[in-house]
């Protein structure tokens, strides 16, 4: 049974797919690169249906920390746990969605600049980690 997300649900959400985006597309920078990643990302994320497209397409951009990696890989990968948990709960047909999504939209930002190169692997690792059932 699906039940309505709230606002702040749905910013997580968002928090949890754009910031996984982000941290993969800044574990190798480049102003071109970015670009290519950005294009790459949009894609992957328009693909997503149900409620994960109604989170990822409405409401404001998630806030995301400017300091360090460090700082935006602890609030985006808690905001993907966190996005597992409300549609487990709320939307359970949609959290394969999610998963799908974020992971695709991740690998399509690596592979858009020359491949995907260990920085990169080695953050999708943590957001699939993050994105994972409870042990």
């Amino acid at each position: 049974m699906e039940q309505r997300l709230t606002d702040e649900e749905r910013l997580t959400l968002k928090t949890g797919a754009f910031g996984a985006v982000f941290l993969v597309s800044n574990a190798e920078p480049g102003m071109f690169a970015m670009i290519k990643e950005s294009v790459a990302a949009s894609g992957a994320l328009n693909d997503a249906s149900g409620v994960v497209k109604e989170a990822l397409t409405s409401g404001p951009l998630p806030q995301l920390p400017r300091d360090s990696a460090l700082e935006v890989e602890s609030v985006v990968l808690p905001a993907l746990a966190r996005a597992v948990d409300i549609l487990r709960a709320k939307s359970p047909g949609d959290l394969a969605v999610y998963r799908q999504v974020v992971l695709a939209a991740a690998d399509r930002v690596a592979e858009a600049h020359r491949g995907v190169v260990p920085a990169e692997a080695a953050v999708i690792e943590r957001i699939r980690g993050a994105l994972a059932e409870p042990a």
